[in-house]
């Protein structure tokens, strides 16, 4: 094998797949990239047997052939040379790799292809191509619910599915840790009204997003009953699914809160950081009072003391009898995050879970549980 590249080609190239590579190196062979060159074109893959990355990039190839090499040290290499650096590769047949950029020389030392797994065999009967803003939204907006319990693994990632929303069939992905909800939909593809409902694990959710990043054109999805794959651009990202069932969501979604706030985002998000930064603690309770068209935000620490602000006038409409009730600040910012310009809550009473949605945006609803204040 025999080829040329420039520096910037394969930088980009590499930084997708090292960090998938298996860093541990419990197996050796997940530490190392395929490089395949042929036709004038290179391709690097990379698999953690979870997941596996895939990118073609242009190459002057003169010599076909395929080989094995350390992916993050390849990574390390190439990032450290001049940005106008031309690289040339050469190997010999179950030798090693050398590399040469002008003065510089390396030698690295590689394992049999043979022995690479391969994760992109197999049927993937349900297809359908989504915008790469599309799925962003679908990812950004939830993935802040996803789980990190790994006892309860099947809430480690979002459930993505085809479900009946209030104007007809929607793609819908959603994502809970048992204190927050998050569900996002997206009018539904040609090709997804058929798919099973999958749970996309959160390394997957992550990798995908990064590769969402600079990929800002359609993105072909594939899926069977175990696995999901996305191509973006030169980019192929194969992932396997989470074997487990989803909770029924629809039932922790109340349905019949009717008090209603309605409060700027900003306002809202600003006053609720200043009030929480008395206490040191993540998990301290917010607490909202709430009379006509008044919010009272407070907060108390045994060793810091206590915070309040209020919010009313033009910037809060709420109608309703007085509640109190209170939330986690971070799960509260977690939330507001996602919203644009005003963000309206829906209550029930002061210890039932609470809906949370963006005033001009339907397509996304959250349910925030209660702390006891």
């Amino acid at each position: 094998m025999k080829f040329k590249a420039e520096r910037a080609t394969l930088l980009k190239a590499l930084a997708h797949i090292q960090s998938v590579a298996e860093k541990r190196n419990t197996i050796p062979i997940l530490a190392n990239a395929l490089i395949v060159a042929r036709d004038g074109t290179l391709s690097f893959t990379a698999t953690d047997m979870e997941i596996a990355i895939v990118e073609e990039v242009a190459a002057s190839v003169t010599r076909d052939g395929a080989i094995t090499a350390p992916a993050a040290t390849l990574y390390e290499i190439v990032r450290k040379l001049p940005e106008t650096a031309e690289l040339e590769f050469e190997a010999a047949e179950g030798g090693q790799l050398t590399l040469r950029a002008g003065r510089y020389g390396t030698s690295l030392v590689t394992l049999p292809t043979e022995d690479f797994p391969s994760m992109t065999a197999g049927q993937l009967p349900h297809r359908f191509r989504l915008s790469g803003l599309a799925l962003r939204g679908l990812i950004d907006r939830t993935r802040f619910a996803i789980s990190t319990e790994e006892t309860r693994y099947y809430l480690n990632g979002i459930y993505l599915h085809a479900a009946e929303g209030d104007a007809g069939p929607v793609l819908r992905a959603v994502a809970t840790d048992g204190h927050r909800l998050a569900r996002v939909e997206e009018p539904i593809p040609q090709g997804a009204q058929g798919m099973p409902g999958v749970i996309i694990p959160r390394k997957t959710v992550g990798e995908l997003r990064k590769l969402l990043d600079e990929e800002s054109g359609e993105v072909e999805v594939g899926l069977s009953d175990t696995r999901i794959q996305f191509k973006a651009g030169s980019i192929t990202l194969t992932s396997k699914l989470i074997d487990g069932t989803f909770p029924e969501y629809e039932r922790v979604i109340p349905k019949d809160n009717d008090k209603v706030l309605r409060v700027g985002k900003k306002d809202f998000s600003d006053a609720v950081a200043r009030v929480a930064a008395i206490s040191s603690e993540r998990s301290r309770p917010v607490k909202m009072a709430l009379n006509r068209d008044l919010l009272t935000l407070s907060a108390a620490s045994p060793e810091q003391g206590t915070a309040s602000e209020e919010l009313d006038g033009d910037r809060v409409q709420y109608s309703a009898g007085p509640l109190e009730i209170g939330f986690q600040a971070r799960y509260l910012n977690d939330i507001t995050d996602q919203i644009s310009d005003h963000v309206e809550f829906y209550f029930s009473d002061g210890s039932a879970p609470t809906i949370v949605r963006d005033a001009s945006d339907g397509s996304a609803l959250y349910v925030l549980m209660p702390m006891r204040v």
